[in-house]
């Protein structure tokens, strides 16, 4: 990494994605993600002591069906009225593993993301890039979000454990 400029990189949020996957009534898998996404990378000298910031806005999350996406927004899980953000703040950035502070409905948790750097390029316009991988799992009750329903078969309709994956696109500092 040590072709990442020192400074400030800005999130590119229309190069990124932030998706979650869960089981659903133990028998297949919803696949969502967050499309209000905001975030900066800190780098130091020579590519060194990077730390990562993101703010995901619940109102965004997007499952490609409406009735459940209302759901979501909803008391039940995000409350996005009361709870609008999803926040990570990063606390050691470690070989390939990046830790902090997960924030869902003012219930912060430490976590540890897999993580590796794709890559860094300048795009036909100019602008210079750096790709990142993050990955994690999750237990959303450790978050507040306990909402479920009990099957007629047994088990539950929504298991407790969440995949969550980042695709991040940064920008370098303008002065880069």
């Amino acid at each position: 990494m040590n072709d990442l400029t020192p400074g400030t990189w800005t999130l590119d949020p229309t190069h990124t994605s932030a998706s979650f996957t869960v089981r659903h009534a133990g028998i297949s898998r919803v696949r969502g993600q967050f499309t209000d996404v905001d975030g900066a990378l800190e780098v130091g000298e020579g590519g060194k002591d990077l730390s990562f910031t993101s703010t995901l806005q619940t109102a965004s999350v997007s499952t490609s069906n409406q009735d459940r996406d209302n759901h979501l927004r909803s008391g039940d899980f995000f409350d996005a009225e009361s709870f609008p953000e999803i926040r990570f703040v990063s606390t050691e950035v470690k070989g390939e593993t990046v830790t902090g502070d997960l924030t869902i409905r003012d219930t912060t948790k430490p976590v540890e993301l897999d993580f590796s750097y794709e890559g860094a390029a300048t795009d036909p316009f100019g602008v210079y890039r750096a790709g990142f991988t993050g990955a994690t799992t999750i237990s959303r009750k450790d978050f507040g979000l306990t909402w479920n329903a009990a099957l007629e078969a047994g088990g539950v309709l929504v298991a407790d454990e969440v995949k969550i994956v980042i695709e991040a696109e940064f920008t370098a500092p303008a002065s880069a």
